[in-house]
């Protein structure tokens, strides 16, 4: 990681801060004081425990069955995912504000970037970025489109931001199962030439671990607000 420039480093953290920002300021939205405090709590602690496995380079040991990324990482996030649509979906998740989830997206933009100059770097494969199969750029650049669709009602524009929602997800999919073949692991499939290293290291660990939740969740919100309230 050494190889990797400074100025990724300083982009990506900003771009993570800037992801638990207008998540977070999302969630401010919902009147559901309970869920909305927790969630507050937990994205910020969330973040800090990551840094902390990351510090002493737990992530590193890349042998284990489960690999830790998934278990520690990444599986955490997922659960409090099903957990809050189990128990908080008509309480907290359907009064979020629809237009500030998707503009959560735009983040995406600045990722792409940095996984771009992570490749240039060695610490990525190209298969991450958009030289490669990653196309998930185009859903940061279409967001603001996005975004200002949610203040037009109609049935034709609910359509258009179902639509959309699907085809960012799949692109959202198609990274992510391209980042996991990649990972140095007992799964790894991909990149044996230049695995996905950066995100068992610090800040890159907040990648799977906060971002991709953080726009998963978001596209999940949306599309149950879009298809449970028809206004």
């Amino acid at each position: 990681m050494e190889s990797v420039p400074a100025f990724a480093s300083v982009v990506f953290m900003i771009t993570a801060f800037a992801t638990v920002g207008l998540f977070l300021f999302a969630v401010r939205s919902s009147p559901d004081g309970f869920w909305g405090r927790m969630v507050t709590f937990l994205v910020p602690f969330w973040m800090l425990v990551q840094f902390v496995l990351t510090s002493y380079g737990f992530y590193l040991n890349t042998d284990t069955q489960p690999p830790r990324l998934f278990l520690l990482g990444v599986g955490p996030p997922l659960l409090a995912i099903a957990l809050l649509f189990l128990v908080a979906r008509e309480s907290f998740i359907s009064n979020l504000s629809l237009p500030l989830l998707t503009l959560v997206h735009v983040v995406r933009i600045p990722v792409e970037l940095v996984l771009y100059w992570l490749a240039e770097a060695g610490a990525v494969p190209d298969s991450m970025t958009f030289h490669g199969t990653n196309f998930d750029i185009l859903s940061g650049i279409t967001a603001p489109l996005a975004f200002a669709a949610t203040f037009v009602k109609g049935a034709r524009m609910r359509m258009a931001l179902i639509v959309w929602n699907f085809a960012a997800l799949g692109l959202l999919f198609i990274i992510v199962i391209t980042a996991t073949l990649s990972l140095p692991s007992p799964i790894q499939q991909l990149a044996f030439d230049q695995p996905n290293i950066a995100v068992l290291n610090f800040p890159y660990i907040w990648l799977p671990s906060v971002i991709v939740p953080i726009v998963l969740f978001a596209h999940l919100a949306s599309l149950y607000k879009l298809f449970t309230h028809r206004n």
